[in-house]
């Protein structure tokens, strides 16, 4: 299979709008590729970057998938004048693309939980004609990875686009790359009249901004200048204000003077949720089976979880088969396993012993309290299920007679977690919050 026709195959993945809007605009490029780097021309720059950013992940898989061969994909703008069609998709998009925003982010398509409900409530409140700017500002929401900071950051973008609004959406990477690249060429004027002048200024990881006294200089004139002229800003990171390193405090206290919201990692019925969204966008179905055990093997990365969704989906496109939970197993065995090797035995029984409020030497013990006895089956279980530890290495990690033992406590947890949806749902929200580490 040609990598045009790997082009031509995305048409099962993706939305009618998204293939002819995007995919069906991409030329392969034959000279510059090799047997492990396909490239591809689009149409402009704008619509290269926004292509290789959501697509190049499915590209690839179908082509290792067809070819046995692992290949990077290069989306490149070609050298050439647009053709009329070619001009009708740049002015339909031209919004977004100018922003790069990716439409898809919006306050529609984000799934609210417990998690991320104060955060979500600060940036859809913002997101009218008369509070934008007024209401909230700064909003500072942070939280660990994958955990959709990028996804509400957007939906303002894009919320206000439709208003009319100027949007400026940056990560720190971005912006200090940008200051950089005018700083050395004499052109801050063009750089201060982009930034300063916008309605609203979105900035994506903002701890990575510390890395020169100029730059943070330069970003807190910013900073108070679109404030003062009633412009929205909101940034996100992956720890609160007061625990930038790197950041100047006069910087810090303005991060501060707003709204403060985080993401935490969303619980079981959370995270199917959005897992169900997720297939709803892309248009895949999957049985409840085949989802729970996708929201249970997996962390709580949520960019991650939809990368396997599509490509589980395109998996059983290509070789024709339905999507079966042994399938689904098949396909994210490898992933599972490599997530099983990054996993602590150590950091399980921490967090176990942590939530039971008890001691780690008292599940080693032969304490027999009703608490102790939960913990330590408890940790004996996600450490067989998380671990590639035999049973004998368990019995010896936690000072047991031998793997009987350590069979017998599996098995009784097992059967009350059938019993007891509480219990259920707690070893659950546990395993997420072990996966979750395992990331980092």
């Amino acid at each position: 299979m040609s990598p045009n026709d790997i082009l031509q195959n995305l048409k099962k993945e993706l939305s009618e709008n998204e293939y002819e809007n995007y995919i069906s605009t991409l030329k392969f490029n034959e000279k510059q590729s090799k047997a492990d780097l396909l490239v591809f021309n689009a149409p402009n720059e704008l619509i290269a970057k926004f292509i290789q950013t959501k697509y190049a992940h499915q590209i690839s898989h179908f082509y290792e998938v067809q070819s046995g061969i692992k290949a990077n994909i290069k989306i490149q703008a070609q050298n050439q004048k647009h053709t009329k069609s070619t001009i009708k998709i740049d002015i339909a998009n031209i919004k977004a693309q100018s922003t790069i925003l990716n439409p898809s982010f919006t306050f529609e398509s984000f799934v609210v939980g417990d998690s991320n409900k104060y955060a979500y409530g600060a940036c859809r409140a913002v997101a009218h004609k008369d509070k934008l700017g007024k209401l909230y500002n700064p909003i500072f929401v942070y939280g660990s990875t994958g955990l959709g900071k990028t996804h509400l950051l957007q939906a303002v973008g894009n919320a206000s686009l439709e208003m009319g609004k100027k949007v400026i959406y940056a990560t720190s990477e971005n912006f200090v790359n940008e200051f950089t690249s005018n700083l050395k060429n004499g052109s801050l004027d063009k750089f201060h009249d982009k930034y300063r002048n916008c309605d609203v200024l979105l900035i994506d990881d903002v701890q990575f901004l510390g890395k020169t006294d100029k730059i943070q200089e330069e970003f807190f004139f910013i900073f108070n200048e679109i404030k003062n002229n009633d412009g929205q800003i909101i940034m996100t990171s992956d720890n609160p204000p007061n625990l930038l390193k790197g950041i100047t405090e006069r910087l810090k206290s303005r991060f501060s003077h707003g709204i403060i919201a985080d993401i935490t990692p969303p619980q079981l019925d959370t995270k199917i949720a959005i897992i169900r969204k997720k297939c709803e966008f892309n248009d895949i179905n999957l049985s409840s089976d085949i989802i729970n055990y996708i929201a249970t093997s997996l962390g709580d990365n949520i960019r991650e979880i939809e990368g396997i969704i599509i490509s589980l989906n395109a998996y059983a496109n290509i070789v024709g088969q339905e999507i079966t939970l042994e399938l689904a197993k098949s396909v994210m065995k490898d992933h599972i396993k490599e997530k099983k090797e990054n996993i602590s035995i150590e950091d399980i029984l921490t967090l176990v012993c942590k939530e039971f409020n008890i001691k780690p030497s008292d599940v080693k013990s032969n304490k027999k309290t009703q608490n102790v006895v939960t913990a330590r089956r408890i940790a004996i279980y996600l450490s067989r299920e998380l671990t590639s530890l035999t049973f004998s290495q368990l019995a010896n990690f936690f000072m047991m007679k031998d793997h009987t033992a350590i069979s017998h406590s599996v098995k009784k947890i097992k059967e009350l977690m059938e019993e007891n949806n509480e219990i259920k749902i707690k070893i659950e929200e546990l395993k997420n919050k072990i996966l979750a580490k395992s990331q980092i």
